[in-house]
């Protein structure tokens, strides 16, 4: 019994480092890609008067740094009810 629970809480941690690992690479992507390695091409497009790439830099990755705390409570209360983890 006590090995299935092992079992259970690795494959739980597995999962929910895969999870951490994909949206911190999404996050490193529009943060450091958009905010500085793309920044040139980005900077062709604007929103309300301002650069798209400036944009990114100053306001973009901090709307989706906070869009991706939002996905990854979703993503984590989906898996507290899937592998039995959940907390009143």
């Amino acid at each position: 019994m006590a090995e299935n629970s092992s079992d259970k809480s690795s494959a739980y941690w597995r999962e929910n480092l895969k999870w951490v690992g994909i949206l911190l690479t999404i996050w490193f992507l529009v943060s450091y890609g958009c905010g500085i390695l793309f920044v040139d091409a980005l900077d062709q497009i604007r929103i309300g008067g301002f650069k798209l790439g400036f944009w990114f830099a100053q306001q973009g990755s901090i709307y989706v740094f906070v869009i991706l705390i939002a996905i990854y409570v979703r993503i984590m209360n989906r898996l507290d009810k899937k592998y039995g983890a959940e907390t009143e």
